[in-house]
């Protein structure tokens, strides 16, 4: 912890306080362990602990109703946007065949652009943006269907 030398009466002495708690601290003379009683209490440095409330998030906590969706082969179901932004560039039509990882459209959010791939391969049913449209988290953007 600390480390103190003295020189008592012509003699040197190396004290390392290793601990101080309440009125005990544990120290070392020389390379030898000592526990002195202190007449008074040692304050402890108190630091502040922080305390936090849960954070709940904002998001759609069910699975079956979340926003996003992952590029994995499912059953049914639209292809919702990421996030929030522009759409740039639509590459299908309703009626196009697609297979899984085929670019779709280009989204631009956050100032970079996004490819959004189909997730599963089938017949596009609805294409409900255009380019120039913007689009929230979770908007369904493209359906596939079988």
């Amino acid at each position: 912890m600390k480390k103190f030398k003295f020189k008592i009466n012509g003699n040197d002495y190396e004290v390392n306080i290793k601990s101080v708690e309440s009125n005990l601290a544990e120290v070392e003379v020389n390379g030898t362990s000592y526990e002195v009683e202190l007449e008074q209490k040692m304050a402890q440095p108190i630091t502040p602990r922080l305390v936090r409330e849960r954070a709940i998030p904002s998001t759609d906590v069910d699975k079956s109703i979340t926003k996003t969706s992952k590029p994995q082969p499912k059953k049914g179901g639209g292809i919702k946007s990421p996030l929030p932004g522009t759409v740039l560039q639509v590459y299908v039509r309703v009626g196009d065949t697609v297979k899984m990882g085929d670019k779709l459209l280009l989204l631009e959010a956050m100032k970079m652009e996004n490819k959004i791939e189909a997730d599963k391969a089938g017949t596009v049913k609805e294409v409900n943006v255009k380019e120039g449209d913007t689009v929230m988290e979770g908007d369904v953007l493209i359906v596939i269907g079988d």
